[in-house]
């Protein structure tokens, strides 16, 4: 995550998905145990038969593999509450099935089970298409889903904006990736605060995040999540930034793992947006006024560093170390030393990655860095 001024990300995002186990503990109703587990059989088959066709509402988005499975059924009478679990996947980019955990609620009417309400089970977040209409625009690498309020302009614009990026992180990252990115653009801050299930305060002065699963194999495609209020406060050159940065995450990912450091994943993904255009002292102020102040750091930035929440200084002399760090070893040991390190450092321990790519230890690596810093931001 940074501020608007500068690209935001956040550490990839797990939605959890409940499915909690529902099971009355009360006397069984009339008709003794055989009509329970009929009853429930019914409920079971209703909610597939629902299922099988995706809600008209949602028709302009290219959803496929659209199903529930039910895990539990508490029923009370002539209603019935069913947890389940959607997955779904958007046709195009998703390469494995999106999950959410929902509650179904049904009726019956005239002998038969009817679904009356679909939300997201207790405890998990919503769906974009949960806060209200969506509507789509579709770039060349691109599918941009804009939740309630949004308008077909701004949606086009970051369709647009997005189509750039693409291209920006491939020349970036050549290693193997989808070249195609998901966008989501809630309808405000609030909105994307609850769709991914955090407080407001955690995405307040950011431009985006993006959620994810590290790793290789079949996946949902990233999603960049869009906070609409941060977006709309910047100029051009801060969206070209924000969503190159956010989608060189996308580009990566398959190659990021628990071990990647975050100096490596956050600066390469500023060392992609800022690439051959940006001037150290310009684009790293809060480290530079810290340097002139002789406060050069001991050490290349740690995970709690990149944290919000605390000091936005400190935060902003994290993003831009690390920065200043990925555009170092570009310049220094080349630009495929750095992709290597970055591929490498996902597989195995970041000091063995950095002796087979750069021949230096982290030592050698941080004293490289502090002298460059001293150099470029005096």
């Amino acid at each position: 995550m940074l501020p608007v001024r500068r690209p935001p990300h956040v550490l990839p995002l797990v939605l959890l998905l409940l499915g909690a186990l529902l099971a009355g503990c009360g006397p069984l109703p009339a008709g003794g145990a055989g009509a329970t587990g009929t009853a429930e059989r019914d409920v079971r088959r209703a909610v597939a038969d629902w299922s099988r066709t995706v809600p008209g509402a949602l028709a302009g988005i290219p959803l496929t593999d659209w199903s529930y499975e039910v895990s539990s059924v508490r029923r009370d009478g002539d209603r019935a509450r069913a947890a389940a679990r959607l997955r779904y996947r958007l046709e195009g980019y998703d390469t494995a099935p999106e999950e959410a955990a929902r509650e179904v609620e049904l009726v019956r009417d005239g002998g038969s089970w009817r679904v009356e309400a679909d939300r997201p089970a207790p405890g998990a977040p919503p769906l974009l298409w949960d806060q209200g209409p969506v509507s789509v625009a579709t770039g060349t690498h691109s599918l941009v889903l804009g939740g309630a309020g949004q308008s077909a302009g701004t949606l086009r614009g970051i369709a647009a904006e997005a189509d750039r990026a693409v291209p920006a992180a491939s020349a970036a990252w050549p290693g193997p990736w989808a070249g195609r990115v998901v966008v989501l653009v809630p309808g405000s801050l609030d909105a994307m605060a609850r769709l991914l299930g955090r407080p407001a305060d955690t995405y307040r002065g950011l431009g985006a995040v993006t959620t994810g699963r590290v790793g290789p194999g079949p996946a949902p495609a990233d999603r960049v999540v869009v906070n609409p209020e941060g977006y709309a406060g910047l100029g051009a050159e801060g969206r070209r930034i924000i969503l190159t940065h956010e989608v060189t995450h996308v580009a990566t990912r398959a190659a990021t793992s628990a071990t990647t450091p975050l100096w490596l994943s956050e600066g390469f993904a500023d060392w992609a947006a800022y690439r051959g255009a940006a001037a150290p002292a310009q684009a790293a102020p809060a480290l530079a006024r810290a340097v002139r102040r002789g406060e050069l750091p001991g050490e290349l930035p740690r995970t709690e560093d990149f944290a919000f929440g605390g000091d936005p200084d400190a935060a902003a002399r994290a993003y831009e170390g690390a920065w200043l760090a990925c555009r170092l070893i570009a310049a220094k040991w080349g630009e495929k030393a750095l992709v290597d390190l970055y591929g490498r450092a996902g597989r195995e321990p970041l000091e063995t990655a950095l002796r087979e790519t750069l021949g230096v230890d982290r030592a050698g690596l941080t004293k490289a860095w502090q002298e460059s810093l001293r150099e470029e931001l005096r």
